[in-house]
């Protein structure tokens, strides 16, 4: 895959001159043929902007790199402009009943969200937000933590951080939390500047504050805030229950009188399971492992391996993250993890698997807003393959099967607390942007209190006051970004209830169901998916109660203490 920096000046007059001959088509044949013409212009930028992030994402610390996202940083939003210009003349388009009945009607709706998010005014604040965005990723990435005789980045302490050591795990839980305290002044003035400009951005747009900008970056068309504070009133009344009971056995099973933050990473006393080889045995694994599932994932998994398509080891400059992107050009998913030796490597592969294969099905998609669904529906994809793969676990955990499948539900369970904690702390924070940074750890101290009581941090300074949430790069780079995690992990759980717990006869159909989501990619708003799918909305009054339900009978049925 060749890189070549898009020359901007040259880029957007080719775009201009394509609108403008779209605007004054005088057929549908015409329009339709500049509209492609458009969209090949947006798939090359977009390309060549994904590969220079993955590059960059590959070593923070390579000056060119470095200065390819620099540039992207800076030329994004200039290019943003255009497409809005795009945007604007689409949804207006003479030819737009011709344009409909071919391609759909999420097209136009996907356009028309956009637009509340983007005008001209704004290019240079968000040229600095991607700056801002950058500069956490990279003062993450920059982490040194001397343990033991050697140096770790964070995801290389994380092996600590599960240790059946108490004592080792108290010591790098420290040592973690402690390049947190010593960077927290840097992570303060970042989210500082990010809150301001996302403010300043959301009174030029005519809002009241940035949370209706957010909502129309996140493409949200079939659902709004009300229904997203009602979802995590639900989370709480049905789910906090149950993760709370989750934690006590956990607490039970290590033979503890209380659980601290530095043993929650652990579950059992035996030790976490863990993968049974190295990177490379689990990436072969891997390949058994979806030769076995269908043809279809056979395809996929071989069009991954073959095209080195997949960087998942951890080495130092690597950013403390994982994704997938799909670089249009090429019609390719791009995998990338930091795999440290921990039961995640297994959960990071399939879940970013599932995102990859939703991208390699609907690859053959004219444009970009069908390839790539909105977050909550992408995150369907992710999060449903980790339960889908429950059957081939023993590939990689052997005899550790049962406990990392009972670790990896409890986790998802959880997870879903923080994920509405996450987002509550979001809304919270760009309706009082005005706060100190002391007034914002305050909060969401309190809130980490009525979602996941369970915490105790031991006096330690930095999580007593509140700062666990500046860990969390969404907060950072993509504001209310997190709440679609905790959607999508309320539909997996659907397909856990009905392909896994329920047994074997129906997971045929099942998995249909979600090579039919896949294949649709974001061709339709998020509710029609689901439907399609044969998904229940996790707005629906009972949903979340239960699968809750369900969830804590499962959990109550086994016998965690013999693990």
């Amino acid at each position: 895959m060749k890189y070549v920096r898009p020359d901007i000046v040259q880029t957007v007059n080719v775009m201009s001159a394509l609108i403008r001959e779209f605007a004054n088509a005088d057929s549908f044949e015409s329009a339709d043929n500049h509209l492609i013409k458009i969209n090949d212009i947006r798939n090359e930028f977009d390309s060549m902007k994904i590969i220079a992030f993955i590059n960059y994402s590959l070593n923070t610390g390579d000056e060119k790199f470095s200065q390819e996202q620099d540039y992207f940083d800076n030329i994004t939003p200039v290019f943003t402009e255009y497409v809005v210009e795009y945007y604007k003349e689409l949804v207006h388009s003479k030819f737009k009943v011709e344009l409909i009945e071919k391609y759909g009607r999420q097209l136009f709706l996907s356009a028309e969200v956009f637009l509340k998010s983007f005008n001209a005014s704004l290019i240079e604040d968000m040229q600095e937000e991607n700056h801002l965005g950058s500069e956490y990723v990279k003062l993450k990435a920059s982490a040194e933590i001397p343990y033991e005789g050697k140096i770790y980045n964070l995801q290389e302490l994380e092996p600590f951080l599960e240790s059946h050591d108490r004592n080792i795990r108290r010591n790098a839980s420290g040592m973690y939390w402690n390049f947190f305290t010593e960077n927290q002044k840097q992570f303060d003035e970042i989210f500082d500047k990010l809150v301001k400009l996302r403010n300043e951005m959301s009174f030029r747009m005519g809002y009241k504050d940035f949370v209706e900008i957010g909502y129309a970056r996140m493409r949200r068309i079939d659902y709004d805030e009300k229904m997203v504070s009602e979802f995590r009133d639900s989370i709480k009344e049905f789910f906090v229950p149950v993760a709370t009971k989750l934690r006590d056995k956990q607490r039970k099973r290590l033979g503890l009188d209380k659980l601290t933050y530095y043993d929650s990473f652990v579950q059992f006393n035996s030790g976490n399971a863990t993968p049974k080889g190295n990177p490379e045995w689990i990436m072969q694994n891997g390949k058994i492992m979806y030769d076995s599932i269908s043809d279809v994932t056979a395809e996929f998994y071989d069009f991954m391996m073959k095209n080195n398509l997949m960087d998942v080891y951890s080495r130092h400059g690597k950013a403390d993250m994982g994704y997938c992107e799909h670089i249009a050009k090429y019609k390719s998913p791009f995998i990338f993890a930091n795999m440290n030796g921990t039961e995640d490597d297994i959960t990071v592969l399939t879940h970013e698997a599932g995102h990859a294969l939703q991208a390699y099905l609907s690859r053959d998609f004219i444009f970009k807003e069908y390839v790539e669904p909105s977050y909550e529906t992408a995150e369907i994809h992710s999060m449903s393959m980790e339960f889908f793969t429950y059957p081939w676990m023993n590939l990689f955990f052997n005899e550790d099967t049962d406990k990392f499948k009972f670790s990896h539900l409890s986790s998802a369970i959880n997870f879903l607390p923080y994920g509405v904690l996450v987002d509550h702390f979001q809304h919270w924070v760009y309706r009082n942007p005005e706060v100190s940074a002391q007034e914002r750890n305050r909060e969401w101290r309190k809130l980490e209190k009525e979602y996941m009581p369970h915490i105790d941090y031991m006096g330690n300074k930095f999580l007593e006051e509140g700062g666990r949430w500046q860990k969390q790069s969404h907060i950072y780079e993509a504001p209310f970004y997190y709440i679609d995690y905790c959607l999508a992990q309320i539909i997996a759980l659907q397909f856990w209830s009905k392909a896994i717990h329920a047994g074997n006869e129906q997971y045929g159909s099942c998995l249909s169901d979600y090579f039919i989501l896949c294949r649709k990619g974001g061709s339709q708003p998020f509710l029609e998916l689901l439907r399609e799918a044969n998904l229940e909305s996790p707005f629906e009054k009972g949903v979340i109660q239960k699968i809750s339900e369900e969830v804590d009978n499962y959990i109550e049925s086994i016998d965690d203490l013999k693990f």
